[in-house]
């Protein structure tokens, strides 16, 4: 699998990723500065976490105009499967490639823990390494991660299968609607998730339940 890792001003988890394309694909990502226009021809785009410009106007929202995103866009219509982490989910909903939006945490704090995701939809190429239903481990950091769509919107993911991943019942940590963690678009190429799969690939992370993900994709 061939891969794009795109760094934006003030992100702090393009090593993280990183080190776990590398690690599962064994093949290391090619670095896309954000003021570029040009993508080489890969499988995957991922747009890492962290604060890019340090989470001004909204978190995403400068980074959602940056010249980069043109290109990813292009290359989504295109079929290319792209992917937002945490930071990265706001910026693709700010740039439109995903729905709703990402609002301040309802506790209005910063939330930085491991909780438990159950996998709402196995049948796409980002969650095809679980079982339908399966609840597995994974580490948050954020403080924007409470999604939020209109009703008819909502509806209308829910009812095409587009939340991939929830935070498993009672342990939503953000206030997120419909304890929503993680979604695709309408085609399913393109996944927005808070959660960070890559910070537990590895027994010395402490578990190993964000590899499949990675793993799936090579599929």
């Amino acid at each position: 699998m061939k891969s794009a890792v795109v760094v934006f001003p003030g992100l702090n988890r393009e090593r993280d990723m990183i080190a776990a394309l590398t690690s599962v694909s064994g093949n290391a990502p090619t670095v896309v500065w954000h003021k570029d226009t040009d993508l080489p021809d890969v499988d995957l785009i991922v747009v890492p976490g962290g604060f890019s410009y340090g989470d001004y106007l909204r978190p995403g929202a400068i980074a959602a105009r940056s010249p980069i995103m043109a290109t990813i866009r292009e290359r989504s219509e295109r079929g290319v499967r792209v992917m937002g982490v945490c930071n990265g989910f706001q910026v693709l909903t700010e740039a439109g490639l995903l729905p709703g939006v990402l609002m301040r945490n309802a506790s209005l704090n910063f939330v930085c823990r491991q909780i438990r995701l159950e996998v709402a939809n196995a049948d796409t190429p980002f969650s095809r390494g679980y079982a339908q239903g399966q609840v597995i481990n994974c580490p948050i950091a954020h403080r924007d991660g409470n999604y939020f769509a209109d009703a008819d919107t909502l509806k209308q993911i829910e009812d095409n299968g587009q939340v991939v991943f929830r935070y498993a019942e009672g342990t939503n940590p953000n206030g997120s609607l419909n304890d929503i963690a993680g979604i695709t678009n309408r085609a399913g190429n393109v996944l927005g998730m808070m959660p960070h799969p890559e910070n537990l690939i590895e027994p010395a992370h402490g578990g190993v339940d964000g590899r499949a993900l990675f793993t799936g994709l090579l599929g």
